[in-house]
């Protein structure tokens, strides 16, 4: 009978893990897509200094954001790019530095996507 409980209580503890792992997986917090919604933004501006401002205050780093971040579909220097904002996009490229081959079966590649709509 002893057995019995302890299978009992492993199998509940398992599937309250289970069910609390999947809701956290389903989407990004509130502060997350916030983070990338602002970021996106700055970038958008054309002004380095709202940018540099921005990744500071969410403390994100240029190279992270320049490699892993999709604004309404595009990378974010193209983004940035295709929204006029060529400073940005200028210091975002310049903030990957130098060119290198790397394996990419090797290595994982996070990548944050977010969309919005700009409000007049």
């Amino acid at each position: 009978m002893k057995t019995l409980t302890q299978i009992t209580t492993s199998i509940l503890f398992a599937g309250a893990t289970l069910m609390s792992f999947n809701s956290s997986a389903e989407g990004m917090s509130d502060y997350m897509e916030s983070a990338l919604v602002d970021t996106c933004k700055a970038a958008m501006s054309d002004s380095t200094a709202t940018l540099k401002k921005t990744l500071k205050e969410y403390r994100l780093k240029e190279k992270t954001v320049a490699l892993g971040v999709v604004c309404n579909g595009e990378d974010i220097i193209t983004f940035a790019q295709n929204n006029g904002a060529n400073k940005t996009a200028q210091h975002m490229s310049n903030s990957i530095g130098e060119s290198s081959i790397t394996d990419l079966a090797a290595t994982e590649t996070v990548t944050y996507s977010v969309s919005f709509i700009v409000a007049p």
